[in-house]
């Protein structure tokens, strides 16, 4: 009967080292890391640019209003215009005409017997005098007022210009507030007595001191 050798205390074999040993532990653990955030935006609202200056459907009034309110101007500045524009100081009317021809310069002298009223509320003070003479062909002739000196020369060598003459109406004559003033001019004209006589028209002109408008006298 054989015996079996026991061994005691016999030394074991040290294991094989693992080829890939684990890592050491690290010291503290690691936080799981979270993904940034993104950057905080404003919150998005709708602009209107429009409505931010002003359009005329919010700061006007309806349309019929401003239609109204401009004629309502209108009408008013129309009857400031009109109330407030400037008229003439002074009326009147031509009461007498005779003429004579030139003999050989084809060229009449007229008499003119005018009435001159002071419709103003301040003295008036004659100017220039003007005559105006239209033809039946439509041409347009002007003349001043002779000198007052000269009209005793042209009534002697034009006798017919005598007729119903009054005292010379001449340059500085003044006429009161609401006066009344008769005068004579004679002009001259480049026409032939014949068309002096078939004239569409004939006007005097008084321009006064410190006026816009002249009076005019047919």
């Amino acid at each position: 009967m054989a015996h079996s050798l026991v061994v005691y205390n016999h030394p074991m074999p040290d294991p094989a080292p693992d080829p890939s040993p684990d890592p050491p532990p690290d010291p503290l653990p690691k936080k799981p890391v979270s993904p940034p955030a993104p950057p905080h935006s404003p919150p998005i609202t709708n602009f209107h640019i429009g409505e931010e200056f002003g359009t005329a459907k919010r700061t006007l009034p309806p349309a019929g209003i401003v239609l109204i309110c401009i004629a309502a101007v209108a009408i008013i500045v129309g009857i400031l215009a009109f109330t407030e524009r400037p008229k003439p100081q002074g009326a009147g009317s031509i009461d007498f005409v005779s003429a004579a021809e030139v003999p050989g310069q084809d060229m009449i002298l007229a008499a003119i017997t005018v009435t001159l009223r002071n419709t103003g509320k301040r003295s008036l003070w004659i100017h220039t005098l003007k005559a105006q003479l239209t033809t039946a062909d439509d041409k347009v002739y002007d003349d001043e007022a002779a000198s007052a000196v000269d009209l005793d020369r042209y009534y002697r060598a034009f006798p017919a210009l005598k007729e119903s003459v009054e005292p010379p109406l001449s340059p500085e004559t003044k006429l009161l507030a609401g006066g009344e003033q008769k005068g004579t001019i004679v002009v001259g004209f480049k026409v032939t007595k014949a068309a002096f006589d078939q004239r569409k028209s004939l006007t005097v002109s008084i321009q006064p001191y410190d006026q816009v408008l002249p009076v005019v006298l047919k």
